[in-house]
């Protein structure tokens, strides 16, 4: 959530604005429902804002323009204190003489005891946030010490909480200081000119060299410096890295949106995921994991912490990392994990799932596991993301931006990532032989091609979802590998498309589930191969016999030469076939993009749905 922008530039520029406008605009896709920037114009601080979307603001700035400034911050808001008007949207001013401005995500959970010592000492508030309360002592303290890197570090002394802020000083054109806990920040390093954002899309557009920020760390940034120091004063370094993609990465390219271009590159998400993990004697290779394999071989019991699409997708991956481990794995969903004092200790694994690394519910699941003496490894897509970096171990995905909230491709990227994971651990156990990793892995490298088939296939799909735009609730099965992937179809109907869906285990229809099924009820059913052991795929097709019976309306996705479906089914949508534990990478994508033409029909934004932000960076 909120989308935070930095920049200071040469003592003559007339961009800032122009910088930090650009960057909130890339950083949309965060979720947001108020914006706001604030420039230091002739020794005074400048800010305009509104409440609704960039456009709101752009017309303020329109009506009420900014003089050229070298040095200016950028804020979206998504509310928690407050509600989404005009006067709670970002920057606050600080002090009795309002000369510094300040923008924050998070939250400060000891505000009110604050801002109550705050009132007693005279200070007014103009808004109904926590950050106003961070505002206010900031300023305070450069009334005191004139240093706003030093003020920054006394008022984040008394913050509880999480948060990043980012302030500007009149006082001190030129600067700006940032902090960070439990929050996304990065730096941008450019030349004559360096940029803060919530992540690296904020300045993608102007340098791919970006520097991690560590934890309860100060950063300081002019145009030609940037340094580091620690909450308690001690200089430190941030670590620098390249950013491996380029602004046009994060365009539409020609898309009506980025899901439905996120969704077309999900055979290169899943390729490149999978690109270079094995060595030249075929062995799988995980270099970023840097766990010792004695470590990993008294490994007795994994559990995957994540939530929303990321928790199914370690549902998804259970089937397969218990089967090639013979290691229990249990799905936690992260924001129960730590509530329910669970049973960890030194030889757990914890596996973090995080599009972005920055997901308050699953780092705080890492943390407790960390505390408890887990081993802890990331799946991650974000470099340099703060659950990475508190684990003992990251693998990263590499499906590129996704900008879209609701996540497609990083979803097939995240299962990819957890098949290597359990493969390896398979390899380094000595549960899977060379070979048998060798054929998986072969397996897997025809997965993208099969994807793309798919995708190919869709336009069939695309005529039943405008068909079906007026539908009030669809409903989902599968069982096996394509229970979690039948939870995943309902869940993208629901985020973009707002109308009831549901995802139920096939086997668990007669348990209750089937007295929802009543004449023209639609009903997706994921269909198991035909060669799926224990006879899964006759079981199913009794489930679509049943539905069908009383009247639903069945689309059945099945493999490629599937018969034995058709005479049950009111729709078939055909699949390439592939190992039952590859298939939720191939069986999804006509439920993604089912829900994608649904929604479209509907008119609504499928980029950015309602009350939903990218990434959920409070608790």
């Amino acid at each position: 959530m909120c989308g935070i922008v930095g920049y200071v530039g040469p003592a003559v520029d007339e961009t800032a604005l122009d910088v930090v406008m650009e960057g909130l605009a890339r950083l949309e896709y965060r979720g947001y429902d108020s914006a706001g920037v604030a420039v230091i114009d002739d020794d005074e601080i400048a800010i305009r804002k509104r409440s609704g979307k960039l456009a709101n603001l752009r017309s303020e700035i329109s009506a009420h323009p900014l003089h050229a400034s070298s040095t200016a911050i950028g804020h979206t808001r998504w509310a928690t204190h407050g509600g989404p008007t005009d006067n709670n949207a970002h920057p606050h001013l600080g002090g009795q003489d309002r000369k510094l401005a300040l923008i924050h995500n998070g939250i400060i959970e000891n505000f009110h005891r604050l801002k109550t010592s705050l009132v007693d000492a005279g200070q007014s508030f103009l808004s109904e946030t926590d950050t106003e309360v961070a505002a206010h002592l900031v300023a305070m303290a450069y009334e005191r010490t004139g240093d706003l890197t030093e003020a920054m570090r006394e008022a984040v002394a008394q913050l509880e909480g999480a948060f990043t802020l980012l302030a500007i000083h009149a006082d001190q054109p030129g600067v700006v200081v940032g902090a960070r806990r439990n929050s996304p920040l990065v730096v941008g390093l450019g030349e004559g000119a360096n940029y803060l954002g919530s992540d690296v899309a904020a300045f993608i557009g102007h340098t791919r060299e970006a520097m991690e920020m560590g934890q309860d760390e100060i950063v300081t940034i002019t145009p030609d410096s940037v340094s580091v120091i620690r909450f308690d004063g001690t200089p430190t370094e941030g670590k620098r890295y390249h950013v491996d993609w380029d602004a046009a990465a994060a365009e539409k390219g020609g898309y009506p949106s980025f899901m439905a271009k996120e969704i077309d590159e999900q055979p290169q998400a899943i390729g490149d995921t999978l690109l270079g993990r094995t060595d030249s004697e075929g062995r799988l290779v995980l270099d970023e994991l840097r766990i010792s394999e004695d470590s990993l071989r008294e490994v007795d019991k994994i559990v995957i912490v994540a939530c929303g699409t990321a928790w199914y997708s370690g549902l998804t991956a259970k089937y397969a990392i218990e089967h090639w481990t013979r290691i229990p794995c249990e799905v936690e969903l992260a924001h129960e994990f730590r509530y329910r004092d669970p049973v960890v200790d030194e030889h757990t694994l914890v596996i973090s799932v995080s599009q972005s690394g920055e997901t308050m519910d699953t780092l705080m699941a890492v943390k407790h596991a960390r505390e408890l003496g887990a081993l802890t490894i990331s799946v991650c897509n974000t470099h340099g993301a703060t659950i990475p970096r508190e684990s003992d171990a990251v693998l990263y995905t590499h499906a590129g931006p996704e900008i879209a909230v609701a996540s497609t491709k990083a979803f097939v990227a995240q299962i990819t990532a957890c098949y290597l994971l359990g493969l390896y651990l398979a390899q380094v156990r000595g549960v899977a032989t060379g070979e048998r990793v060798a054929e998986i892995m072969a397996d897997l490298a025809d997965i993208p091609a099969k994807v793309q088939t798919v995708l190919d296939r869709m336009d069939r799909v695309r005529e039943i979802a405008r068909f079906m735009a007026d539908s009030r609730a669809v409903l989902f099965l599968g069982r096996h590998v394509g229970y979690p992937i039948a939870l995943e179809g309902a869940l993208k109907l629901k985020e973009i498309a707002y109308i009831h869906a549901e995802g139920f285990a096939a086997g668990e229809l007669k348990h209750g589930p089937i007295a929802l099924i009543e004449p023209g009820q639609p009903v997706f059913v994921v269909v198991p191969g035909p060669d799926t052991p224990h006879d899964l795929h006759s079981k199913v097709v009794s489930n679509i016999q049943e539905i069908r019976a009383r009247g639903a309306r069945t689309l059945v996705i099945a493999e490629d030469g599937d018969e034995a479906v058709v005479p049950f089914a009111d729709e078939v949508i055909r699949v390439p076939a592939a190992p039952t534990l590859l298939m939720p990478l191939i069986t999804i994508v006509p439920l993604q993009v089912f829900a994608l033409e649904l929604a479209t029909a509907k008119g609504l934004d499928v980029d950015q749905p309602r009350n939903l932000a990218k990434s959920v960076t409070v608790e």
